[in-house]
Formats: structure tokens, sequence, C-alpha cells
């Protein structure tokens, strides 16, 4: 959208607005990820959340409890260092750093492209670890088949309704580090309640990445959706 700036006294102006669906193009290159995945017969998950609320770990856990059931694969995306990448390899599973720069999010452009550096096995999984960010990441549609939103206790309780579009966009919201919620003021009912409020149709999850308690459940749900 551009707009004129107010004319000086005695100046006649006209006004110009133009609008442009910049997410246009992303749709159509997300579109085509997604068919992309179908035909290799592989479940995409993005999975979102602020900084420092324990994606990778969550995701080395998942990997190591998918071993040699599940195939997986990996994108991470940081602004900077490939330190994610290289723990998901330890871990087992390949995968491919995507480092945005300035940019605060992926999309369906570069997502397609650390594809094509990928080998995605049929029936397995691909995870999509967005850049640290409730804002911008939900937006932007990768070709995912569902986003899957990590927010710790840390974190308070209120973050659904601070960042409201991350939360009506996820398909899933895991309640991360619940080992840590005697030491924290949190309440997961209230989390959970400010979730279903932004989004009533939204699942709620609560584990801890690095104790395991809850990560059954979180499996379980991996599996329903491999079987879907």
């Amino acid at each position: 959208m551009a707009v004129e700036p107010a004319p000086a006294a005695g100046v006649t102006s006209r006004t110009i607005v133009l609008e442009r669906d910049i997410l246009a193009e992303n749709d159509r290159l997300a579109a085509r990820n997604r068919a992309r995945f179908a035909d290799a017969g592989v479940l995409a998950l993005n999975l979102v959340s602020s900084p420092g609320s324990g994606k990778t770990t969550l995701l080395t856990r998942t990997i190591a409890a998918l071993a040699g059931t599940v195939p997986v694969a990996v994108i991470e995306g940081d602004q900077q260092t490939s330190n994610d990448a290289d723990r998901i390899r330890e871990a087992g599973a390949p995968a491919v750093q995507i480092n945005t720069g300035k940019g605060c999010h992926l999309d369906a452009h570069m997502v397609g492209h650390a594809c094509d550096q990928l080998e995605l096995a049929r029936g397995g999984v691909l995870f999509i670890e967005n850049v640290g960010n409730l804002v911008c990441p939900a937006a932007f549609d990768l070709g995912e088949a569902a986003k899957v939103a990590i927010v710790s206790v840390t974190e308070g309780d209120d973050k659904p309704l601070k960042y409201p579009d991350m939360f009506a966009a996820a398909r899933l919201v895991l309640v991360n580090k619940i080992d840590l919620l005697p030491y924290v003021d949190s309440d997961i009912a209230v989390l959970t309640a400010n979730a279903r409020r932004v989004n009533p149709a939204v699942e709620v999850m609560v584990l801890s990445a690095r104790s395991g308690e809850g990560m059954d459940a979180w499996i379980s749900w991996l599996k329903s959706r491999l079987a879907t």
C-alpha cells in the first residue's frame, strides 16, 4: 500500500492506493510443496515457537523415539549458525540448515529448495523447524500438513492471547518444559483455556522433552497423522 504525503497548502493532490497480495507467490509455491509431499507420502509439519521453547530438544527426543520405525528428515531455520542442524544430524536424522540472515521466518521457496537436498522417504515425517518467532511465521504457508506451536511454561500462560494469529493457525499446541512448573509462575489450565479461546479446535498436549514425560502422547499423535 502506498499513500502520498499530505499536500502543502493550496496544492491539489490525488491519493492513489495500491494493494497487492504479497503472499500470492508464496502460496503458489506452498501448493507445489504440498503436492510434492503428498506424492512422496510424507507428513510435513511446521514447528513454530518463540526462541528457547525447546523445539530442537523436542526434535532430538522425537527422532530417538521414532528410530527404526518412521523415517525422519528435518529442515532447520535460523538467522545464523548451523548449531541446530548439527544437533539433529548427531541425533541420527538428515538435516538441511537454512540461514535467513535478517529474515524472521521461512517461506515456501526456501523450503522447496531445501527439499531438493533431502531424500524424503515414503511414510516418513519432515519436520520444518521455523525461525524462533511467534509473529511472521503465522502468515506463511510452507506446504505443511499442520503447524505445531511449541510454548514452554517458562513463557507464562498468556502467549496465545499476545500472539493470537500463530495459535489460530496451529493444529496442535505442545506445552513444553513441564518439569519446570514448580519453579515458574505458569498455569497449564489457563494456558490451555487461552489457546482454545483463540482457536476452539486446537489440540493441546503437555510434555517435557528433557525428562520424557508426556512424549508418548506426542508420538502417538504423529503416528495417527501418518496413518491418515
